[in-house]
């Protein structure tokens, strides 16, 4: 915990001494500095789980910190956050989770994934509409104003309806997509990718988990992973949230606004709830968006068969 106070508290000292940079200029500054650190953890990382944000990244995070608990004999609040659990005990992995934000304007490679070439990588995701409207409840609730502007989501003060963050090219639908498709392209030039699918994490989660755990070097037992379905169940990490039992992970699991739902990391969990917040041209617009965009292969258009479990290498 102390460590990423001191990173954060060093990338803020930078910034400040740059008075003489423009907004821009300092922007691309505080990108590069986080994509420098993104790097250095790159580098050490047993494995890496790279997603977009809003796909299910704490849950499965929650799920394999429940795993080494209860295998390495840690704590019940003992959170992965990089190398904090390798120190507790040698034989549990680094692993490095990013959203694959920062690390190319520290690279400078944009245009493909060979940051990653050689790594051992499991791609979280789900499905962009629902991963959209999250964001948006993110975005609302959740998000820091200079967050806002470091990833180019709406302005802070901006009056936009959910349907409109959604259509949004910085932060909405479209940038969901670009993502997905990005790590699509590149899978072949990647040693060992392993994707896992939010809904089919959901619908067998004791299942995906055993894959992700297997992938990551480990041999969870069918009682490892009944107790970490439990551990992470939705109703209990809002017990948790709430309680702040993982205070040493920072904002990232705690409510902004414990009377207010939608404030919650925790919120709906609900595969294929993005419905309910529009009308039904809203949704037709939305879907006819995704199935233009979203290359084959992820299995979220009716009209293709693939499946993560048929795509994926392990």
């Amino acid at each position: 915990m102390l460590q990423v106070l001191w990173k954060k508290l060093a990338r803020e000292i930078a910034t400040r001494l740059a008075f003489h940079l423009s907004p821009e200029e300092k922007r691309a500054l505080e990108r590069r500095m986080r994509g420098k650190e993104e790097f250095r953890k790159l580098q050490l990382a047993d494995a890496v789980v790279v997603s977009f944000g809003k796909s299910g990244r704490t849950w499965l995070r929650m799920l394999m910190s429940r795993y080494y608990q209860r295998r390495y004999d840690l704590p019940d609040a003992s959170f992965i956050g990089f190398d904090n659990l390798t120190r507790k005990d040698a034989r549990i992995p680094r692993l490095f989770f990013t959203h694959d934000n920062y690390l190319k304007d520290y690279t400078g490679h944009r245009d493909d994934k060979s940051d990653f070439y050689g790594r051992k990588v499991v791609l979280l995701v789900r499905d962009p509409r629902d991963t959209a409207v999250s964001q948006f409840f993110q975005w609302k609730y959740r998000m820091r104003p200079a967050k806002k502007g470091l990833n180019d989501y709406p302005a802070h003060e901006a009056d936009i309806a959910v349907f409109d963050f959604v259509m949004h090219e910085g932060g909405g639908l479209p940038k969901v997509i670009a993502f997905m498709n990005g790590w699509l392209r590149e899978r072949e030039r990647i040693g060992e990718l392993l994707i896992v699918r939010y809904e089919d994490l959901r619908a067998d989660t004791a299942g995906e988990l055993g894959r992700v755990l297997r992938f990551v070097g480990e041999t969870p037992t069918a009682e490892d992973l009944d107790d970490c379905v439990a551990f992470a169940s939705v109703e209990n990490m809002r017990k948790l949230e709430e309680k702040q039992t993982f205070w040493a992970s920072g904002s990232r699991m705690r409510p902004k606004d414990k009377s207010d739902p939608n404030s919650y990391k925790v919120r709906r969990a609900k595969v294929g709830g993005w419905r309910d917040y529009f009308d039904d041209a809203q949704i037709a617009r939305i879907d006819e968006r995704m199935h233009r965009d979203l290359l084959p292969g992820f299995g979220y258009d009716e009209e293709q068969h693939l499946t993560p479990k048929k795509t994926a290498t392990a």
